[in-house]
């Protein structure tokens, strides 16, 4: 049976840690390194069982067309982006307020994933992922090899 594994993060923390080892010295904090543009690792809940697993992130403030959830190469990437602006203009003063937030989340699949099945929905702040697995029987994981 596989199992649904988080992928670690991107360019940036793989490099300093390929560089400095295992030990990085550093807390990395990508708010620190490139304050504007700050992504967060939503929460997430992985369900399995025998027909499938059923993952949830929290990820509450988005509208579903926010999603951006696809699958490339065995890796389940998971993201969202959102920009809210707000202005406001009176006889004395002018308001503008702009915010950005966006999440990002990529676990590795296992083989026995049907990828052509996953179904994705938003509801509430939750985003809900089914991942259906093939039906394997039990000719399927014998395999005979030949000594030679």
């Amino acid at each position: 049976m596989g199992t649904l594994a988080k992928r670690n993060g991107g360019f940036w923390p793989k490099m300093v840690q390929d560089f400095f080892g295992a030990e990085n010295p550093f807390d990395w904090e990508e708010k620190f390194w490139f304050p504007d543009k700050t992504v967060e690792v939503p929460s997430a809940n992985v369900i399995e069982n025998e027909k499938e697993f059923k993952l949830e992130l929290s990820a509450p403030g988005f509208d579903k067309k926010d999603f951006k959830v696809e699958v490339n190469e065995g890796v389940l990437s998971i993201s969202a982006e959102k920009e809210h602006k707000k202005e406001e203009e009176k006889e004395n003063y002018r308001k503008k307020e702009f915010s950005y937030s966006s999440i990002r989340r990529a676990f590795a699949l296992p083989e026995n994933i049907r990828q052509e099945a996953i179904d994705a929905k938003y509801e509430n702040g939750l985003l809900k992922i089914v991942l259906p697995k093939n039906a394997l029987k039990a000719s399927d994981n014998k395999k005979a090899i030949e000594v030679g």
